[in-house]
């Protein structure tokens, strides 16, 4: 008999993080929100004079900041409580009050770009010996100033922010078609049943040890894809285009130059990680030729690629011991780390455990001048440790950059945002490993860390590669055919996986359903994180107190330089190869101790 879930009215206060400590009372949030709301009369005042004197942009800068720190709080206190319960009307209204002010507030605030980049370079040079209260926002404005030459006239400003709704229309599009209108025949098993094939299920099903019902499930998948593969490929050129289209409005020389701009990446990172990644293939390959022969199959399939290699071996690990597992591995990281991380353990900083109508999935939240929160829905396996492990990671990044940044600095930039909660999962995976001796825990270990080398450093770097072809395509006038995607998707598939795995026709379609491909040079960035994340481990275990203070510093950096200068003083540097390199220098070390393991 399955166990019914509790409501969120019957989970016991102790599993449930405490958003009083961001505002006691809906009561007091709702004042809050009437009293912002009064503010925005206030912020249209300023507009047309930011260039007018020192005093005017510094007045303005600050209140900016106010209404940021305003507006963390109100959101943060609506989304976490809609988040409890997403059946609650009430937080439902909340929520969409705090969506709508926001939009407001970003409207009325429009005038802020256009009239800082106006600012004449020896006006703006005057502004900061006139009011020294700027030197804080230098930094700030100097990010907004550079973007000059990427920026148009008032009239072609206007042109491109109403060109914007069509350039969202190929994920709009995408999104319909994946999500909504595509259905896929159900899957059979090996006994004949019939099972449901959805996004949610299709990775579950090609996880289950019945080789008829994955290779069932995968047909099942594409052979809907096969149908609608022209028009996969014309929406996906669709944003190729637009993304095209708007590099050259910005004078970008390319749309991987426009892409990464905006987090101040150069574009040799994108190149250097493939590069990088191509010269490690063989390790992948060796990888892929050890799943054949522990799967027992005289011929690998793509649908064989994720059910696992090692039996699960079923660890059962309650939240008390989870916690205190995940302070014992991240003891390397010193007093200090372990006692902010024991802090958010005892003052109900978490929401641990699934209740009716709560949100699924697992994040951080960070919330300035208060705390992070952290939203789980834990289940004792193995894997809800390393998500307690990861998001603790991102929760103490944000509350040691909120905690040393003021509100102007203290967000990091995505280019940065895994590297933290990967570090966390690396040291306690290789915590893990220390202290088992079993072999066959041992197997399964290594096998669960390879699985996240594999999805995360080798498959995102070939969609990386895939989506840079697609441009580089657009750029040159070449069209993005069905056929041509299919072809060079297979081809970066065979490349990446080896000659260890039969190349069905149906890997040749797996460009249409990932919905990366319209977020514009994303993917490669949860590469490179989790290449850094890996070094910065592997630096700690090494090199301990020094390398500790290091990144401790990065932690607490926020946006306050590059994130790249942040990374370097960690003892990373992205812009060479040797962080990636090293990474996947590690990867081989595990295929090789899984082959002996196994033999």
């Amino acid at each position: 008999m399955s166990k019914q879930l509790p409501t969120r009215a019957d989970a016991l206060p102790q599993f449930t993080w405490n958003l009083s400590d961001i505002f006691p009372t809906d009561a007091t949030w709702r004042e809050e929100l009437q009293r912002i709301s009064g503010q925005v009369d206030i912020l249209r005042t300023y507009q047309g004079k930011l260039g007018k004197d020192a005093k005017t942009l510094l007045s303005f800068l600050r209140f900016g900041d106010e209404l940021s720190l305003a507006l963390d709080k109100l959101g943060n206190y609506a989304r976490r409580k809609s988040d409890e319960d997403t059946r609650n009307a009430i937080y439902q209204q909340m929520s969409a009050q705090f969506t709508n002010l926001a939009i407001e507030i970003g409207q009325a605030s429009a005038f802020e770009t256009p009239e800082i980049l106006a600012i004449p370079d020896n006006v703006l040079t005057q502004f900061y010996i006139d009011e020294p209260g700027l030197a804080h926002y230098k930094l700030v404005l100097t990010r907004v100033r550079r973007q000059k030459e990427h920026t148009l006239s008032e009239e072609g400003e206007a042109l491109l922010a109403a060109a914007g709704q069509l350039g969202q229309a190929p994920d709009d599009i995408f999104s319909m078609l994946n999500d909504a209108d595509m259905a896929f025949p159900e899957a059979k098993d090996a006994e004949g049943n019939l099972h449901p094939v959805t996004h949610g299920s299709y990775v579950p099903l090609l996880q289950s040890p019945d080789r008829e019902l994955r290779k069932s499930a995968f047909q099942s998948l594409y052979s809907v894809y096969g149908q609608f593969r022209n028009t996969s490929a014309s929406v996906l050129t669709a944003q190729m285009k637009q993304l095209q289209f708007f590099a050259n409005a910005r004078k970008y020389p390319s749309t991987l130059h426009a892409a990464l701009d905006g987090n101040e990446v150069p574009v040799e990172i994108y190149h250097n990680l493939i590069q990088t990644v191509r010269a490690n293939l063989p390790a992948m390959h060796r990888y892929v030729g050890l799943r054949k022969k522990l799967l027992g199959l005289d011929a690998l399939h793509f649908y064989d690629l994720y059910t696992p290699i090692i039996a699960d071996q079923d660890i059962h690990i309650p939240y008390d011991e989870a916690k205190e597992l995940v302070l014992q591995a991240l003891a390397p990281l010193g007093q200090d780390y372990l006692q902010m991380l024991q802090e958010g353990f005892e003052n109900r900083w978490i929401d641990v455990y699934e209740n009716q109508g709560k949100r699924s999935g697992a994040y951080s939240a960070g919330a300035y001048g208060v705390h992070p929160y952290v939203l789980l829905n834990y289940t004792d396996k193995i894997g809800d440790v390393f998500t307690l492990a990861h998001e603790m990671g991102h929760a103490l990044h944000s509350y040691l950059s909120n905690k040393k940044q003021s509100i102007t600095y203290a967000n990091y930039v995505i280019f940065v945002a895994e590297v933290a909660s990967t570090c966390n999962e690396s040291l306690l995976m290789q915590h893990l490993l220390n202290k088992t001796e079993d072999k066959r825990r041992r197997a399964y270990l290594i096998n669960y860390f390879l699985e996240q080398f594999r999805g995360t450093l080798y498959r995102q770097t070939m969609f990386a590669e895939f989506e840079l072809w697609c441009s580089e395509q657009v750029r040159q006038g070449e069209a993005l055919t069905a056929q041509a995607l299919c072809e060079k998707y297979a081809a970066l598939n065979r490349d990446y996986y080896g000659e260890e795995i039969v190349l069905d026709e149906e890997i040749a379609l797996e460009w249409a359903r990932i919905p990366h491909f319209y977020y514009d040079f994303y993917v490669y960035q949860y590469a490179t994180g989790y290449a850094a994340a890996i070094a910065l481990s592997q630096r700690i275990l090494r090199e301990g107190e020094s390398a500790v203070k290091d990144y401790m510093e990065f932690l607490s950096g926020g946006c306050s330089a590059k994130p790249v200068e942040l990374l370097k003083g960690a003892g990373v540097d992205m812009a060479s190869p040797e962080p990636v390199a090293d990474a996947l220098k590690l990867f081989d070390q595990l295929v090789s101790e899984l082959e002996q393991l196994c033999s």
